[in-house]
């Protein structure tokens, strides 16, 4: 599990001091303290890098961009300090828990394009999870609207007044417990497949938030969520994932293991914390890229020196062309410039004792808190095609180990 805990130095001015003049060179330097969110230390498995993509194979547990209290561990900033990757657009996004495809492009020109094609689905998308139960051996359509119940905590359910949605499902195999199924979805909401299979009754084994009584004795199975108003589920949400799961929500989700104030309560959760064309997360996603990712924000010496990184051998043919940097440049764009670090220095903890993250203990997760059955499988374009290895729990005969008989 790799986890980071930061101090960064950085220049401060109130806006007091600016709208006075007051110039840079005297301003007091401050440390920046950040507490990283702990993921899993699997490897990013390149697919295919050319002057145009990178296609890669998204270990769970991981973000794709910087978010919440994830920013080192995120898979923009370890193609950019680990593989060499930099600047890279987002075409698409996967949740944090959930594997498999994950594609960017090298050049604004290349990611519109591909996020057009996604835009007017002329991409065809195969998933594959494992599900509690036994699936129906036919083929099943849903078409339920998905609504957004709130944008802050990404939490969503299918409702008359969502967005019109199709997912189709097909069992592949039944192991006398769970059954792998292959999910095609048409549209791109946001975590479609997982509500769309908690709907038909047969939520992701393993989804820490779908699968949960929080949605009433029948886990929203056919839309019932035992009475609640979203209000009500909203807070129940918040309430269970705080006590139960350090992880809090999603890696896009300002709640996480840090945020249990009494704060987090109020009526503000419920509601879009952006606009309702924006989508935070999907399954596979809502194009919203073309920003660049690490890294191209100014080192903290001020030196020109390139950065120093060790590219992946598949990145080493395509690494070496210099590209123009866009001029603005966002948090979500940021990386660091020191080499990566796999060992860990009791040395480099330190404590502050105003801080409020350090002064709270918190259980270290288990690897199995950071794996949801998932992945995304096959993306098919005009002219193109790529696809994963299938995860070890997609087998048709896999068994859960942590599942007891």
């Amino acid at each position: 599990i790799k986890s980071f805990h930061v101090h960064r130095p950085i220049r401060y001015r109130t806006n007091t001091e600016r709208d006075a003049g007051v110039p840079h060179e005297s301003l007091m330097l401050l440390v920046h303290y950040r507490h990283e969110t702990p993921v899993l230390a699997n490897p990013i498995k390149l697919i295919h890098v050319d002057e145009d993509l990178v296609v890669l194979d998204k270990p769970c547990s991981l973000p794709v961009h910087p978010c919440g209290r994830y920013r080192h561990n995120t898979v923009v900033f370890i193609l950019a300090k680990e593989y060499n990757l930099k600047n890279l657009r987002t075409i698409h996004r996967l949740d944090r828990l959930t594997s498999g495809l994950l594609l960017f492009g090298r050049s604004p020109k290349k990611a519109r394009q591909m996020e057009h094609q996604i835009r007017n689905r002329l991409v065809q998308k195969e998933y594959v999870c494992r599900v509690e139960g036994e699936f129906p051996d036919e083929i099943i359509e849903c078409k339920e609207p998905i609504e957004v119940v709130s944008y802050k905590i990404g939490v969503c359910k299918v409702s008359p007044k969502g967005k019109d949605c199709n997912t189709i499902f097909q069992k592949l195999g039944y192991n006398g417990k769970t059954s792998i199924v292959l999910c095609k979805p048409k549209t791109g909401r946001m975590h479609q497949i997982r509500v769309h299979l908690q709907y038909l009754g047969y939520p992701v084994v393993n989804d820490p938030l779908y699968n949960h009584d929080v949605f009433g004795p029948m886990k929203g199975k056919g839309g019932d969520l035992g009475g609640k108003t979203d209000e009500e589920l909203v807070r129940d949400l918040i309430h269970i994932h705080n006590a139960e799961n350090w992880l809090g929500m999603d890696g896009d989700s300002e709640l996480s293991m840090f945020n249990p104030r009494k704060g987090d309560l109020d009526d503000s959760l419920v509601g879009p914390l952006v606009p309702k064309d924006r989508v935070l997360g999907d399954d596979d996603a809502d194009p919203v890229s073309r920003e660049p990712s690490p890294c191209d924000e100014s080192c903290d010496n001020n030196s020109s020196i390139p950065c120093e990184s060790s590219p992946h051998p598949l990145a080493l043919s395509s690494l070496t062309t210099s590209r123009n940097v866009d001029a603005k440049v966002t948090v979500a764009t940021q990386t660091g410039h020191e080499a990566p670090d796999f060992s860990f220095n009791p040395d480099k903890m330190t404590v502050d004792k105003h801080c409020y993250e350090c002064k709270v203990r918190y259980r270290d997760p288990k690897p199995q808190d950071l794996v949801m059955y998932l992945h995304a499988w096959k993306y098919r374009g005009p002219g193109w095609e790529f696809e994963t290895e299938l995860p070890d729990w997609a087998r048709v005969d896999w068994v859960d180990p942590d599942i007891s008989e």
